[in-house]
């Protein structure tokens, strides 16, 4: 059903590792395992969006669904719905017109009508109504046997304050309290990257206890994090040019993260700036 989640059970398929098509007409199933077999590609793990908007192909569906298991391909449906209520509510708060009808409220009742054979062979139906983003997810993932293990991966980036805080960062630490290479003659030129800034910042008192508070609190919520359903986290470091302090405790977290067994990665935004 339209407002149901479909953009969002796709999103969160694609986080567990499937490849996502969405809106492809049911007709051009058997020419999507086609186009697998032609690649060399394995045919494994595939979600497909499917909504009324593809209209009277809907009427492909038997078809198609039989072409596929003549293949030896196996697949199974998942249906998600809402009240009409929600439905409604949904599509006010997002401003959207139904694909169907002037109104929200007949479209919804014409959709019903239209997706009734697709509900009817749905090996799961999936009420949406009470759902966040997480519990839908976790839903999905049961739903779909889908047993593999992903770990949530990290982006540490180091910034500078004077050029914006980023906008995807999840976590932000100011570090502008600590001492400040940049006003060292010797160390101005440098960046974090280079050991002798490295050594200043992190032998300093202020900073060694600071990185232990930082990494106690990282210890604690980035496991809640991944917990939570979260796939990708990005913890942003900032100082104030981006070039020095930023950068050294970017890259001490960076390796703390990593030995926690999370894939970490790291970003000198600002660095030569």
């Amino acid at each position: 059903m339209s407002g149901a989640g479909k953009s969002l059970a796709l999103h969160s398929l694609e986080d567990l590792g499937l490849f996502c098509v969405d809106n492809l007409p049911l007709q051009l199933l058997p020419k999507l395992v086609d186009l697998f077999h032609e690649s060399g590609t394995p045919l494994a793990e595939v979600a497909v969006g499917v909504d009324v908007r593809i209209g009277a192909l809907l009427d492909e569906v038997t078809k198609s669904l039989h072409d596929l298991s003549r293949r030896g391909i196996s697949y199974q449906i998942l249906f998600l719905e809402a009240s009409d209520a929600v439905l409604t509510r949904r599509f006010s708060e997002t401003r959207r017109r139904h694909p169907l009808g002037r109104t929200v409220v007949g479209g919804i009742r014409e959709e019903r009508k239209r997706t009734k054979v697709l509900r009817e062979m749905a090996d799961r139906i999936i009420d949406t109504s009470s759902f966040n983003p997480n519990e839908l997810k976790s839903i999905l993932n049961r739903a779909i046997r889908f047993q593999k293990t992903r770990t949530m991966a990290v982006t540490v980036t180091s910034f500078g304050y004077k050029y914006g805080v980023p906008i995807d960062a999840d976590i932000v630490l100011d570090v502008r309290f600590l001492p400040n290479p940049n006003y060292v003659s010797s160390m101005k030129s440098l960046t974090g990257l280079h050991s002798r800034v490295s050594k200043f910042v992190l032998s300093n008192r202020l900073t060694k206890k600071y990185l232990d508070v930082v990494k106690a609190m990282l210890g604690l919520t980035v496991p809640q994090y991944q917990r939570e359903g979260k796939s990708y986290l990005t913890l942003a470091v900032g100082c104030t040019g981006g070039r020095h302090r930023s950068v050294v405790l970017a890259e001490v977290l960076k390796q703390f993260l990593s030995g926690k067994k999370f894939p970490t990665r790291v970003v000198h935004r600002d660095i030569h700036l």
